[in-house]
């Protein structure tokens, strides 16, 4: 194919954008099946991220579980980031990158949740052992192996999320699996550690950050990359959620749990999908990222027949007189009105990859675009290029450079402060030999909640781990470890299979775990004499869409579910009428069951009472009927006669009533 000639020739940016994709073979997830994945070479791990319900810090005093306002803080500390020589005389590649970004780290601090520790200015407490016995006792869930001995280590975070630059972790248990519908999936470790900050913005040369999380007890569960489909990686996640939430012992809410997905096909290499806030936005994200992956490789092949001596190719980068501009495009506008740098720079041998697909929405110029928002500091918008889509930027391009210098080459414009614009044009040219010599750059990588992906960083190296001076080993003794395991609760295909054999429909299933709620229908159905099913329907459906429509930060705990049951088997109610109480129940927490029992309009009636009515309704039906249909006096006397059988005889009863006086009549 020849791509960047044909641009030449006519075809526009657009019709070059639906060639390339049809050229990386590009399907949606919905048509995607398992030997679509299986012809890329899918792969797929997890690092899940866990916060554990304790009542301080891991490594000092101060309280968890305290969050802050973005506008709530007691000072301003800040910090920057710089690359220091490893004992193997190597920088890490992450802190070279964040060097070049010259970025202002602001850590806002609250007294109330962060000391000197955190900044630190004084060494780590002891270990959190509330926390210690909750990573144990999850790890004995998983089935992993225990470690004799507790060795922390610092891994090293160069971002700024950690004021330190490094974290404090901990291997707990090794070698475990999970059993998924595809087959079983092995675990690697799981590992204690600390929480970073939480960032506020990141504008510029300026990054601000809360440090309420900073320090918080988590648990990091890793797995090997054994999914080979985006579903089985968004199973996996939920296996573990489930797991988690199971204990009893770790936080819940926006934030408490958060995932990183490692993608790779063949011939491409990891890249590490960052902070997965949903697991519902996983298989469409890792869908993505493979073929993107497969997209840096069709045209690292395509560079490969252009570019035979790719140590000879150069950018080579020309000034933009500003003041002779034509253009009425308000990026260019403000950086002339700054008097800022712009610069084109001549990408040889790149015509048609700048428009050249990688992910639903985004082209290869993307690639660059991301890179020069975190590395160069250039805010979006940030360049402009010879292929640009919109006809607005396609003006606003030949308004600032007439041509490439040659039909084969690409040209890229930027603007913005003098430093960053000369940080800017190593950013490009960088970018471009990775496509030539590797194709998929190892990155971390930020999700979108429209399942593509943005640069966030370059991925760390394999040396970033090493032992904690500051902290002595730890044995885990036996006994721990025997007190830990006590009383575990159920495994979770335990309780899918106990789920199974009550009969309880499937769809149910997620909300259930997800809620903890499984051992509170064996309670109820045991206690209260009533069919688990209806139990389990009755949360799985219909507490389901109470919360959905009234909002889950209700103050309802599910205890009060038994209370509600209780109460209803004290008044010897029938259980139908349970969707109205539980409905009503929810939606004021804090209303005494009496009161929400007139709320739904309940009246005690005897069931000899509601048959005396049946033969008058069964007159007056007949003195109204339209209907042939010799079901329709039934259905209609039934309707007439529920409010009164709620909760004072079975619905089933009710209409065999009905029919048996029907029969005499």
């Amino acid at each position: 194919m020849a791509i960047g000639r044909d641009m030449q020739q006519g075809m526009t940016p657009g019709d070059n954008l639906k060639r390339t994709r049809e050229l990386v073979g590009y399907v949606p997830r919905s048509l995607a099946t398992q030997q679509t994945y299986q012809a890329l070479g899918f792969k797929s791990g997890l690092e899940i991220h866990q916060q554990l319900l304790t009542k301080a810090k891991l490594f000092c005093r101060c309280p968890a579980g305290r969050y802050q306002g973005p506008a709530e803080y007691d000072a301003e500390l800040v910090r920057h980031m710089r690359p220091t020589l490893s004992e193997m005389g190597e920088y890490d590649g992450t802190a070279l990158m964040e060097r070049k970004t010259k970025k202002n780290i602001i850590y806002r601090i609250k007294n109330e949740t962060a000391c000197t520790y955190e900044v630190d200015d004084t060494p780590p407490f002891p270990i959190n052992r509330e926390a210690l016995g909750i990573a144990v006792r999850i790890a004995l869930m998983l089935k992993l192996n225990i470690v004799g001995e507790l060795h922390i280590t610092r891994k090293q975070y160069l971002d700024g999320s950690i004021p330190t630059g490094f974290q404090r972790t901990a291997i707990v248990g090794i070698e475990g699996t999970i059993p998924l519908t595809t087959g079983p999936v092995r675990i690697i470790q799981l590992s204690i550690e600390e929480d970073a900050c939480r960032e506020v913005s990141d504008s510029g040369h300026w990054r601000i950050y809360r440090t309420d999380r900073l320090g918080m007890p988590l648990i990091e569960t890793v797995t090997y990359p054994d999914m080979k489909t985006p579903d089985a990686v968004a199973e996996a996640a939920h296996y573990l959620r489930f797991l988690n939430r199971s204990s009893g012992l770790v936080r819940t809410g926006i934030g408490a749990a958060r995932e990183d997905v490692n993608v790779s096909i063949t011939g491409g290499t990891r890249v590490e999908i960052k902070g997965v806030a949903h697991i519902r936005w996983i298989p469409e994200l890792v869908h993505n990222e493979a073929f993107r992956q497969k997209a840096l490789l069709t045209i690292k092949s395509i560079l490969a027949e252009r570019i035979p001596k790719p140590d000879a190719w150069n950018v080579a980068a020309s000034e933009v007189d500003a003041s002779g501009l034509k253009t009425d495009y308000a990026p260019i506008l403000h950086a002339r009105q700054l008097g800022q740098r712009i610069v084109a720079v001549t990408l040889p041998k790149f015509a048609g990859l700048m428009s050249f697909f990688t992910q639903p929405g985004h082209i290869f110029a993307d690639e660059l675009a991301g890179r020069l928002k975190v590395i160069a500091c250039l805010e979006r918008p940030n360049m402009l290029h010879s292929e640009e889509l919109e006809p607005a930027e396609r003006a606003a391009f030949a308004d600032c450079v007439s041509s490439a210098s040659s039909s084969d080459d690409a040209v890229v414009i930027v603007w913005g402060p003098p430093e960053d614009v000369t940080t800017a044009i190593e950013t490009i040219e960088e970018r471009c030999r990775m496509a030539m010599a590797m194709g998929v750059p190892n990155e971390t990588r930020k999700s979108l909640p429209d399942g593509t992906t943005i640069f966030e960083r370059v991925l760390p190296g394999p040396d970033r781990m090493y032992p904690d001076t500051d902290s002595a080993p730890i044995p885990i003794e036996q006994d721990v470890v025997d007190a830990c395991g006590l009383d575990l609760p159920a495994s979770v295909e335990d309780q899918m299979a106990q789920l199974g054999e009550w009969r309880i429909p499937r769809d149910t299933y997620h909300y259930l775990l997800k809620r903890r709620l499984v051992e509170l229908i064996g309670r109820i159905a045991a206690d209260f004499k009533c069919r688990p099913r209806f139990v389990g329907t009755l949360l799985g459906h219909t507490l389901k869409h109470v919360e959905g429509k009234f909002g889950a930060a209700q103050k309802f705990e599910p205890e009060r579910i038994y209370e509600l049951f209780a109460f209803a088997a004290g008044r010897k109610l029938d259980w139908a009428i349970m969707p109205g109480l539980l409905t009503t129940a929810y939606q004021f927490p804090a209303m005494p069951f009496e009161s929400v029992l007139t709320a739904v309009g309940y009246t005690p009636i005897s069931a000899e009472r509601i048959a005396e009515r049946v033969a008058t309704l069964q007159e007056e039906f007949e003195r109204i009927r339209t209907s042939p249909d010799p079901g329709a006096r039934a259905r209609w006397i039934m309707g007439q006669l529920r409010p009164d059988a709620l909760g004072n005889m079975p619905l089933p009863a009710l209409r065999s009533m009905i029919e048996s006086v029907a029969a005499h009549v």
